[in-house]
């Protein structure tokens, strides 16, 4: 693709990234319908076979544990990405420094004022889209925390079709989500709770899906106010920014 005249094209997303967006995309519509029908069946009044009917959760839970593990491998994907991509490496625009500090605030200042100020460079991505970002990573990292603590309360016996290793690691890195738990949903229960990580599960997929709809929101605002095609960025990978009168001269 060849720049625009009076645009400069700025590459902003490499393939790897964008097919790991979609995918994502794809997992958790998928994780959202099945998380719903295991937390209380909402469509098994559609299904009149009774054969088919007792099969029906099991298939659900499965493809919402297959969804999570996709997640799983994409989290790891991108947090290496993170660090080390060849193209865009936002670690360092968390980091809460003047600058940093300064230009999220400015962003903020452009969406409040609906574009009327802006005091910022918008060809990379600003402080204000990463930390949002990274929202959206820490969420995913509790939701996957607390289904994999469902998940091992499930298996009482301590063993699995694996080993004993399985279930073992499992509590090892999620019981602490027990605790958490009962303190974010304010229970008065003694002792470990599993409903209130159920609860804390179904409040946080809710906060995730209002995380995607401002996302969606923020790109179409951003191709609209900024018209520098921001929304095509998911798709090929750039953007188009325009030059500056001095870069022209």
């Amino acid at each position: 693709m060849k720049d625009k005249p009076g645009y400069v094209q700025v590459k902003r997303r490499t393939g790897a990234m964008r097919i790991i967006h979609w995918v994502n995309v794809i997992s958790m519509i998928a994780a959202i319908i099945t998380g719903l029908y295991i937390a209380a069946p909402y469509y098994q009044a559609l299904i009149a076979d009774p054969a088919v009917d007792k099969y029906v959760m099991a298939w659900n839970r499965w493809v919402h544990f297959i969804v999570a593990i996709i997640f799983d491998v994409t989290s790891i994907i991108v947090f290496y990405l993170t660090f080390f991509s060849r193209v865009d490496r936002p670690w360092g625009k968390v980091i809460p420094n003047k600058q940093n500090l300064s230009e999220f605030v400015e962003v903020l200042l452009n969406l409040l004022t609906l574009n009327r100020r802006k005091k910022f460079n918008s060809e990379h991505n600003d402080s204000f889209n990463i930390t949002f970002f990274f929202i959206f990573h820490f969420l995913m990292i509790w939701m996957l925390l607390t289904g994999l603590q469902m998940y091992v309360h499930g298996l009482e016996s301590g063993i699995s079709s694996i080993g004993a290793w399985w279930p073992w690691m499992l509590h090892l890195v999620t019981d602490w989500t027990l605790p958490v738990s009962s303190w974010m949903v304010g229970s008065t229960a003694t002792g470990a709770n599993i409903m209130d990580v159920r609860i804390a599960h179904h409040t946080t997929m809710w906060l995730l899906i209002t995380w995607v709809v401002f996302h969606i929101y923020y790109q179409f605002w951003r191709t609209i106010f900024w018209k520098e095609g921001d929304i095509s960025i998911i798709v090929g990978g750039s953007k188009y920014v325009k030059i500056k009168e001095d870069e022209e001269a």
